[in-house]
């Protein structure tokens, strides 16, 4: 047998032919990988270029997807949980972009997102208006072959893990199926939009966590920087809050135990307006406000949807304000709370219905506890204020008490001071027991008018004083007291003085009550339990004051009275010393007796008279010009004596009978000498009148006048 001829070798032109096909179709192959890598390295630039921002990357996939593939046009798509979104779009007519971006849509059961969430790896359709989701009017496969044009389909997801994150779609103008290389490249770009999303999220992770930290040290700076003052804390608290939870607006309210007050508030001027007017708002069971659910143990409030929430359906006007005036949608309070304890709250608002991730919630809640902490540190430090300003109030009381033993009022004047200044009285005055009424004694920033009715003696008001007798005595609101209405004392004090609130602070001493401390407000505010223990306080020091001055003046007493007896003592020795050296001569005794009675009774001048049973000689005479006998009056002093009289005391010559009817006697004393009090005491031996001492002074001492010839007398001596 003869072997059959090559026909390559008997052509080499078809074998050079074929030959150069095949180089044609390798370099062709080599220049689409090529194209493949320069495609996928122009991606990952991109991704490099644009760590944080999607869109350039997911552009730049489908521009590449779409000419390395053949493809028409294409979408990249996101999902949330629920729907998915097309975050990007090549090649698409108008109509058909605007209907794919205008909104997310729900996943279809047998469109290629719901395929893929189901767990396929790949969906490809060569006819894509042949499938079932088209026959069954799925509403993107509808958009896809209507509006877009489009035939043949591929699908590839987006997983992380398991996890449908999307999916890259591109398509065909006409029914023609794509090669196994295509789908592989089209999952290559898909595994690089799942590198760059992972990028993306790790980078806003890690931006946002550094955002935090700086929010969280910005607050901090700003404690540290305003001990004890709490405004610029929660507007720094407040203003970071907004910034990293993307909130439109909000405010953070402060609670204390009955309302919560503003704190702080961010926002459209007529939203921030009407919360800065509003004034402090009741917690009210059953009206279904934050304030209400948090005051009963909720510690997160978050209203997808407030004009959804039953608080706006029934008319709450706090919530329909903030929907209707401010736009708010989206709500979410977060409670402020120490030890259980509810101390305000973290309000922000959205105004569109997109609720708060976990991460923004748990953001909100470390600001919380922030200002819980701000809230705290300005309590121990005013506290520490407070008992350092009370300790200094004290000391300077007690050195006021010290620096005026016995004098009372610069005492009482320094303790109102005080005590009003520490507790936050517009007035008020210190109030003593005056018999049977009492005295305002010191006062305080009164208005004249009231301070006219407490400085004169008034009676006890019905209920008020008996009160006092068992402790401390606060009224709320005086317009509204039930006892004292009918009192001059209450009328002045909610007319002229303006009070509303009242403080009274009893000064007790062995069960009796000295008076009381007042203090008074001019707004309906009741003291707090701090306030009214520091005026206790006060009070405290007011009666040991009191007591000081007391016993003080017993003692003063008593050293007057030894002081008095010694110098006594010493005249009597001193005129028996003149006895002795001066036997059977009178005139020295009688002139030593003289200048020591002057001087032990404080008189001016004054004589030393004898009797001789008609008249009184003068013995000694000390400042007056008369030395000649005196015959007496009837109605004289010294005819008082003749009838029996041991002591005539006159306080005030010019106001007796004598004076005014003329009595020489009387005349010429006021005349001659300007005397005003005189004293005539008589010389008795077995009650025989001997004389007199007479002693006359200017100086006038009020008492109470006797209106008899003598005036005023003492019991007779032995």
């Amino acid at each position: 047998m003869s072997a059959t001829p090559d026909n390559t070798l008997a052509n080499p032109d078809q074998r050079i032919a074929d030959l150069e096909r095949q180089l044609a179709a390798s370099n062709a192959e080599r220049d689409k990988a090529q194209a493949r890598e320069a495609a996928l390295a122009e991606v990952l630039q991109v991704i490099n270029s644009s760590p944080d921002d999607l869109a350039p990357v997911f552009n730049a996939m489908l521009d590449r997807a779409l000419e390395l593939c053949g493809a028409a046009f294409g979408s990249l798509w996101t999902y949330d949980g629920e729907r998915v979104h097309a975050v990007a779009l090549r090649g698409q007519p108008p109509d058909s972009a605007k209907f794919l971006q205008g909104t997310p849509h729900p996943v279809g059961p047998d469109n290629a997102h719901g395929r893929l969430l189901r767990g396929e790896p790949v969906v490809h359709i060569a006819d894509v208006a042949d499938d079932e989701a088209y026959r069954t009017g799925d509403p993107l496969r509808r958009n896809l072959v209507e509006l877009g044009g489009g035939r043949t389909l591929l699908a590839v997801p987006l997983r992380k893990e398991g996890r449908f994150l999307g999916d890259f779609v591109i398509y065909r103008r006409e029914v023609r199926p794509f090669l196994d290389k295509e789908i592989a490249l089209l999952e290559n770009f898909a595994a690089q939009a799942v590198i760059a999303m992972e990028n993306a999220r790790l980078l806003t992770e890690t931006r946002e966590a550094l955002e935090q930290q700086t929010a969280t040290a910005e607050v901090l700076g700003v404690i540290n920087s305003s001990p004890g003052d709490l405004a610029p804390v929660f507007e720094a608290i407040l203003e970071r809050a907004l910034a990293v939870c993307g909130a439109a607006f909000g405010q953070l309210g402060i609670y204390d135990g009955d309302v919560i007050s503003l704190g702080a508030v961010r926002g459209p001027p007529d939203i921030v307006a009407f919360l800065k007017n509003r004034g402090p708002v009741r917690a009210v069971k059953g009206q279904h406000s934050t304030i209400d659910r948090l005051a009963t143990g909720e510690n997160i409030i978050h209203l997808a949807d407030a004009k959804d929430d039953i608080a706006y359906r029934d008319g709450n006007p706090n919530r329909r304000a903030l929907v209707d005036r401010g736009g708010c949608r989206t709500l979410l309070d977060v409670a402020l709370r120490k030890e259980e304890k509810l101390l305000g709250a973290i309000e922000v608002y959205r105004q569109e219905v997109r609720p708060f991730t976990d991460k923004e919630i748990a953001l909100l809640q470390n600001f919380a506890a922030q200002a819980v902490i701000a809230m705290e540190n300005a309590r121990l430090i005013t506290e520490t204020r407070e008992a350092l300003e009370q300790q200094t109030a004290t000391a300077e009381v007690l050195q006021v008490i010290n620096s005026s033993p016995g004098d009372l009022a610069p005492v009482f004047d320094a303790i109102l001071e005080k005590a009003h200044t520490l507790c936050g009285a517009a007035h008020g005055d210190l109030t003593l027991a005056d018999g049977d009424n009492f005295r305002a004694v010191a006062m305080r920033g009164l208005p004249e008018a009231f301070a006219e009715v407490l400085g004169q003696p008034f009676p006890p008001r019905r209920g008020f004083h008996d009160r006092l007798l068992s402790g401390y005595v606060q009224i709320a609101d005086l317009t509204a007291a039930e006892f004292s209405s009918d009192s001059s004392v209450h009328r002045a004090a909610i007319g002229p003085g303006g009070v509303r609130t009242l403080l009274a602070v009893p000064l007790r001493k062995d069960g009796r009550l000295l008076g009381y401390i007042a203090a008074n407000r001019q707004e309906v505010r009741p003291f707090t339990d701090k306030q009214i223990a520091l005026l206790e306080n006060f009070a405290a020091q007011a009666v040991i004051a009191m007591e000081n001055a007391r016993l003080l003046d017993e003692l003063r007493h008593r050293t007057g009275d030894l002081e008095e007896a010694l110098e006594q003592q010493t005249a009597t020795a001193e005129v028996l010393q003149v006895i002795n050296s001066s036997p059977g001569d009178l005139a020295p005794v009688f002139d030593a007796m003289l200048d020591k009675a002057l001087r032990l009774c404080g008189a001016d001048f004054g004589a030393l008279r004898g009797f001789d049973g008609e008249a009184f000689p003068v013995l000694a005479v000390h400042g007056l010009a008369t030395h000649g006998a005196i015959k007496p009056e009837p109605d004289s002093a010294l005819g008082c004596l003749l009838r029996g009289e041991n002591v005539v005391h006159i306080p005030d010559v010019i106001d007796t009978d004598g004076y005014r009817s003329g009595l020489p006697s009387r005349i010429a004393l006021v005349q001659n000498t300007g005397a005003r009090t005189a004293l005539w005491v008589a010389l008795r031996k077995e009650q025989e009148l001997r004389g007199a001492f007479i002693t006359t002074g200017a100086k006038f001492a009020r008492s109470p006048t006797n209106r008899s010839p003598c005036c005023r007398t003492s019991p007779p001596r032995r």
